[in-house]
């Protein structure tokens, strides 16, 4: 994590950069290459840039943004694909990691080691995504570009989302025979049941103006700037302990519990234990490798 601005805290990772200035931080994901997917690096360093907006006195407003043209495309499938079905994932990276949709880094598909590592990757990207609904300061997903797999869940569990009228909004996993098992819970709050299954089962692209007539999208707008000082005017006034509580009470109306985690968790290692579906993951991998891209095209709408 790159650190400017006054507010103390960590520095020298290297999956995003955090700026301080008056009463916001701004956490701007910085692996565009790689088209900002989710590793456990990634995770650990999103932990910390929130714990470092609970310690700064002045911070309303933490703004979650992405350089490039991919707020966040999910998982990174090189891990899994270079275990395939049923191998030993010799030479994965081992931080490579994603609740909704990641899969073991070591040991093999199904083996013990595969498995305990499949669950904690799973239980901890569950988990930033309940931090990120419970934290008293109100979270704001700026999108510009693609939002794929468990970037989706990053932006449904964000207090406020603004996009540009480029961004697209995806859940493509069902095509290798996976679930957005952490990001539903989180969506289907925002959107509604059938919204939310429909992207699921549907896996196409959902244009950002479709996104916001179905509630994902707070904030259409080419420059967000206009809609975030409004918002951070109005923050400045509210106490942050009166977040936390609202938020607090608000999940405590919805199914975001322990029980919902474990069914989530559960069912991400059930298919992530599958030969089948690594073996789809590495063949689709497969397909990728030619064009660059690891989600579909995105069909003509």
């Amino acid at each position: 994590m790159e650190l400017t601005g006054t507010a103390p805290g960590p520095s020298g990772h290297r999956t995003l950069r955090v700026e301080h200035d008056r009463g916001r931080l701004t956490v701007t994901l910085t692996r565009p290459a790689e088209r900002n997917s989710i590793t456990r690096e990634l995770i650990t360093d999103l932990g910390a840039a929130l714990d470092l907006a609970e310690r700064t006195e002045d911070c309303r407003v933490v703004v979650l943004r992405a350089e490039g043209d991919t707020f966040c495309s999910g998982m990174d499938l090189s891990g899994v694909a270079a275990a395939g079905a049923g191998a030993p994932a010799e030479g994965a990276d081992d931080r490579r990691a994603d609740g909704t949709a990641g899969g073991p880094t070591g040991g093999t598909a199904g083996g013990p080691a595969g498995v305990q590592d499949t669950r904690k990757g799973g239980e901890d990207y569950f988990a930033l995504l309940e931090r990120l609904t419970t934290i008293g300061r109100i979270v704001v997903a700026q999108v510009d570009g693609h939002a794929v797999g468990g970037g989706v869940g990053l932006v449904a569990a964000s207090d406020f989302v603004h996009a540009t009228d480029r961004s697209r909004f995806s859940l493509p996993e069902a095509l290798w025979g996976l679930l957005p098992c952490s990001v539903l819970p989180f969506l289907i709050r925002r959107v509604g049941f059938q919204r939310a299954y429909a992207m699921a089962l549907g896996t196409l692209p959902v244009a950002a103006r479709e996104a916001a007539v179905h509630g994902l999208v707070d904030e259409l707008a080419e420059d967000p700037g206009p809609a975030l000082r409004r918002l951070l005017f109005r923050a400045s006034k509210l106490d942050p302990a009166t977040v936390a509580d609202l938020k607090r009470y608000t999940r405590r109306l919805w199914i975001l519990d322990e029980h919902t985690q474990r069914t989530a968790v559960d069912e991400f290692v059930r298919l992530m234990s599958s030969d089948r579906v690594r073996g789809r993951i590495a063949g689709f991998a497969d397909l990728s490798a030619g064009t660059g891209r690891d989600v579909p095209p995105a069909a003509p709408r």
